[in-house]
Parts: C-alpha cells; sequence; structure tokens
C-alpha cells in the first residue's frame, strides 16, 4: 500500500510546477508536490513575466504580491546594445512594451503589466501560496518510476535524505521536472526537435553598477566584442536582476568542444570583459552551463500523466516566452483536472490540454530560436560576418562613424536590424494571443479574424470561441472600474451578455444548477450592476446586446452567440456539455 495518498501528485517545483500547485490548491484539489532539490530555485534563471502570465496570477490572488516583488515595466526597456557595460553603445530599442505607441497597445490589452520576477523570488511566493491553500510540498523526494492503472497513478519515489524508497498513489500526475524531464521519458512522450544546438554558461554576480546603468534603466545589455571567444564574435548578455547590483552573465561557448572549467577566476575574467570597468568590485555568486535547445512535445499526456513546462517545450531564453508558456500550461491544466476529479467533467476534457497547448509550445520554441537566428542581421550590418579576423571586425565596426555614402549605408543597416529585433522583444501577439481549438471550444461558423497588424508584433482581441476573453475596463459598483477578466475567471464558467440577454442569466442558473456546475452571470448596460461607460466593450465583445460569450474558467471564450436564440437554456447547455465531455 502506497505510503502516500493524493489526488495529483506534482512533479517538480519549477515554474509550471509551482504554477500547478498553486492554481489545483486554489480550486481545493488535494495537491502534493515533490521535488528532488532540497530548496526551491537558488538562481534568477527565469525573469521576464509578460502580461498573459500577470491575468494568471491576477486569477488565483497573487498579482499585488508578484508586482511589490517585481521591477516594474518602467525600468526594463531600455535594451542597450554595447562594446561592454561601460564602453561604446552601438544602439538602442525601447523593449518590453516601452516605446510609447507600443506601451499604449499593452495598456489597452490587458488590465495587468509586465514586469521582471526573477525565479527564485516567484518559485517561492507561489509555493508557499499554495501550501497556505493545502498543498503539501517534500523536498529531496526524487521521483524514480511510475505505473498506471485504471484508477490512477503509483508513483516510485527516493528519499534522498533516509535513503529510502516508497509509493505515491495518485489519480493524475503532472510531470513538471524540466528540460530533463524523467517524467515525459518514463510515459515516452514524442519530442520533436533538437537537443543541444548551443552553448551557454550563466554567471551570477553582484556588483554595484548604477553609475553605468542607471540612466538608461533596462534588464538585458547584450555586448559585442570581436576576438573575445571562439567564435570570433564575441557576444553576450549582461542581464539585471535587481537593480542595479545583481546581474546575470549569459556568455556561449563552443558546444563541440570541451565545456568550460567554471572556476571562479574565468567567471571573473568574463564578468570583467563585459563591464569594462575594472574599478567596480564584483562578487561571483555562480556560474553554471547549460544547453540551447530547439525541442516540443508532439504530446502533452498519456493516460493520467500530464507534462507541462520545460518538460514538453525546450528553447532559449529569448523572447523571455519560457516561464510564461510554463505557468499557463499549468493554469489550462489546472481547472480541467479539477473539474474532473469533482465530477464536473468527463474525461474528455483533459485530452483538450494536449490540442489547446501543444501548438502553444512549438510556437514559442520556434519563436525563440528564431530570434537567435535574428540576431546575425546585427552582426551583418556591423560587418562581422565577412572575416573572422577580430582586427578586422572592431575596425568594420568603427566605420559607421566615417562620413562616406558606404558608412550612412551601415548607420541605416544597423538602425534597421536593431528595429528588426522588436520580433524578440516587443511580440505582443506572441505572448497575449493563444488561440484554443478543441472540443473543451464550440465553434460558432466564423472564419478566424484577419488581423489588422502583424499578428507576431501586435496583439488583437477578439471574443471568437477558443481566443481569450477581451478585456474591457467596465464600471461596477460604487462607480468602481473592473476589468471583464475580473468578473470571468475564478475557477468558474461566466456568461457576459446586455439588455435583452436576461434569457442567458436565466440559462446560466438552470444550466448551472441541473450540471452540478457553477455558471457565474454577468449583464452590462444601463442600469445594470455593470455599465460600459467607455464603450470599450460594445467595440471588442463581438455579439450584439442580446448575445452572449461563455468564458471558461481560465478566461478562454468556449462559446458565443451573435444575438438572441429561441432556447437559450438548451443552446447554453448544449455548449456546456460538449466542454465538459457530458455529451449525456
Amino acid at each position: 500500500m502506497a505510503q502516500l495518498e493524493t489526488d495529483v501528485l506534482v512533479v517538480g517545483s519549477g515554474p509550471a510546477g509551482s504554477a500547478a500547485a498553486l492554481a489545483l490548491a486554489t480550486y481545493g484539489v488535494d495537491t502534493t508536490v515533490i521535488t528532488k532539490h532540497g530548496r526551491l530555485a537558488d538562481t534568477p534563471r527565469a525573469h521576464i513575466t509578460n502580461q498573459r502570465t500577470m491575468e494568471v496570477l491576477r486569477d488565483l490572488g497573487v498579482e499585488e504580491e508578484v508586482a511589490a516583488e517585481a521591477t516594474p515595466q518602467h525600468l526594463m526597456g531600455n535594451l542597450v546594445y554595447c562594446t561592454s557595460i561601460a564602453g561604446e553603445e552601438l544602439g538602442r530599442l525601447h523593449a518590453w512594451g516601452t516605446r510609447p505607441d507600443r506601451m499604449a497597445d499593452y495598456s489597452a490589452a490587458s488590465p495587468t503589466r509586465m514586469c521582471d520576477m526573477p525565479q527564485d523570488l516567484m518559485e517561492p511566493l507561489l509555493v508557499h501560496t499554495a501550501q497556505s491553500r493545502g498543498a503539501r510540498i517534500r523536498f529531496d523526494t526524487e521521483f524514480v518510476s511510475l505505473e498506471q492503472d485504471d484508477d490512477g497513478v503509483t508513483v516510485h519515489v527516493r528519499d534522498r535524505l533516509r535513503g529510502d524508497e516508497y509509493d505515491v498513489r495518485a489519480r493524475y500526475v503532472v510531470g513538471a521536472d524540466g528540460g530533463r524531464s524523467q517524467v515525459a521519458e518514463a510515459v515516452g512522450l514524442p519530442l520533436r526537435g533538437q537537443m543541444g544546438v548551443g552553448g551557454s554558461i550563466n554567471i551570477v554576480f553582484e556588483a554595484d553598477l548604477s553609475h553605468l546603468v542607471a540612466d538608461r534603466p533596462s534588464v538585458l545589455y547584450w555586448v559585442l566584442q570581436p576576438g573575445a571567444d571562439v567564435g570570433g564574435i564575441g557576444a553576450g548578455l549582461v542581464r539585471m536582476v535587481r537593480p542595479w547590483h545583481r546581474w546575470l552573465i549569459v556568455w556561449g561557448y563552443d558546444i563541440d568542444g570541451p565545456p568550460p572549467d567554471l572556476t571562479e577566476e574565468y567567471a571573473l575574467g568574463i564578468v570583467r570583459r563585459l563591464v569594462g570597468d575594472d574599478s567596480v568590485p564584483v562578487t561571483i555568486s555562480s556560474s553554471s552551463a547549460w544547453t540551447v535547445n530547439h525541442l516540443a512535445a508532439e504530446r502533452y499526456s498519456a493516460g493520467r500523466v500530464f507534462c507541462a513546462g520545460d518538460a514538453v517545450h525546450r528553447h532559449p531564453p529569448s523572447n523571455g516566452l519560457g516561464s510564461n508558456t510554463s505557468i499557463q500550461d499549468a493554469y489550462n491544466l489546472a481547472w480541467k483536472l479539477a473539474m474532473v476529479l469533482r465530477r464536473q467533467a468527463g474525461p474528455g476534457l483533459l485530452e483538450t490540454y494536449t490540442a489547446e497547448r501543444a501548438p502553444v509550445g512549438r510556437q514559442v520554441v520556434d519563436r525563440a530560436n528564431q530570434s537567435i537566428a535574428d540576431t546575425a542581421r546585427i552582426f551583418d550590418a556591423l560587418g562581422l560576418l565577412d572575416t573572422s579576423d577580430p582586427g578586422l571586425m572592431v575596425e568594420h565596426m568603427a566605420a559607421r562613424k566615417q562620413a562616406t555614402p558606404e558608412a550612412e549605408k551601415q548607420r541605416a543597416a544597423l538602425r534597421e536590424a536593431i528595429a528588426f529585433k522588436d520580433y524578440e522583444f516587443n511580440c505582443h501577439g506572441v505572448e497575449m494571443d493563444q488561440r484554443y481549438a478543441s472540443t473543451a471550444v464550440v465553434p460558432d461558423g466564423t472564419p478566424p479574424e484577419e488581423p489588422l497588424r502583424d499578428p507576431e508584433l501586435y496583439s488583437h482581441a477578439s471574443s471568437r470561441p477558443g481566443a481569450k476573453l477581451p478585456h474591457a475596463w467596465l464600471t461596477g459598483p460604487r462607480r468602481r472600474q473592473v476589468s471583464t477578466l475580473d468578473l470571468g475567471g475564478q475557477g468558474r464558467f461566466t456568461v457576459f451578455t446586455g439588455i435583452g440577454g436576461e434569457a442567458w442569466v436565466r440559462a446560466a442558473a438552470a444550466v448551472g444548477e441541473r450540471l452540478g456546475v457553477e455558471v457565474a452571470a454577468v449583464v452590462v448596460g444601463p442600469g445594470q450592476e455593470y455599465d460600459d461607460l467607455y464603450g470599450d466593450w460594445a467595440r471588442v465583445r463581438g455579439t450584439d446586446d442580446g448575445g452572449v460569450l461563455l468564458a471558461r474558467p481560465d478566461n478562454h471564450v468556449a462559446f458565443r452567440s451573435a444575438g438572441p436564440v429561441p432556447d437559450a437554456e438548451a443552446a447554453l447547455e448544449a455548449a456546456l456539455r460538449t466542454v465538459l465531455d457530458r455529451a449525456s
């Protein structure tokens, strides 16, 4: 007999695992987390936290705590290309939605603001909140193997302190154990792509660089130093972890050669080279090597085992999408597990997890790797690709300062190449516009909207089934401003309608009671509890006043009717039965 029983066992406490634990505990699911480590993340690793993730954290009740710990958006945006932090600047880019015109786009798209929240601060916040809501966590507990049957999963684990092994019995397992996932391997999830396409080193260090960067605040400073590495183009990244004293350097190495000897002297030499001011006292905190991957799982589950995060999508940190995608994986899965465990939904609901999240994972993996490739445009503009001689590379970089037609072309090419990095640092559509197609979405027969602007760079609000519920500011009780997203979510379904849509409100109550599922109702209009005084909701809702949107617990639109129908109760019940895999 198993030593421990739980409804859901989460393997791993990284962004996906900690978010899964928080969401499941919030929904009242008996949840246990195991991690082979003796503590939570001790390095900052992931950090960019985009608006969609902040919406998830807002719905789970921790947005304010995250924002209080994080570096705010206005200190993130001066992305710098330079020869060293103290050296010559080559160009800048307004990143993470901080250019005035892009800030308007970001502000209109969400009630939240993106921020920079290092993983060693995010993980403890999520895990501790999950614990306060009933989740349990076991450190120094290593996954060994698992066996599935019709009723659950028996997971064999090892206590790394005592050295003994025992079984955990769970109804479902979430494998969130990272880029070398043993859970994904144990259930044979097929992976497509390539591991080890490049090598990188992380160096975390303490140094007060405020005199060098505070007037151009950013989370990323790209350094180009020809001849500083084996590849000829010495390209490294200095990342702000805490303003302006804690930093992380990402430095490449030749993956086909031997791994670097990560001595303190070696790490200090890289830091000195990239900072460019030897008078600054530096303390090395840690260093580690890792590989750049281009890999995505074709399927995210096998039986009662579901994988999330780096276990199913492995890619470089370009675009800052890694932890965001991981947290959003967990959010998509958690409400489905909760409803199946409560017998409010059939098992088919769980099959929609792969259908909805695997395309997102593939998009993110491809986008992050493409962003690395796009950096070559900057190297080319600076004349770094047509020679392997570091001395000539330096001359080519300096040539842009001359008063010649060739130099003017070079300056224009460099500006264009840096501006093109919008696809890495202002990729709002990729961050926000996940469109789901699965049996948990009821199509309404309308074709996908044609985006008016580049769909990777710009977010396009849509109420078409499968899209995220559009954000709009409404006015509620006591004239309080409230987002439509705040009225949805909370682990339940929500219908949004207007004056003339009273039949949908009655249907929500009747169908919810019949199916044993909470279905909240929001009526928007003059004289109602919520009013659309700005007119923004009318522009994005995609329905008439008497129509309806049905939002799922994750605030994605499950069903839409453009106007009233003869039998609202039958229409709503059919939609919910489809979503919940309860055809009979």
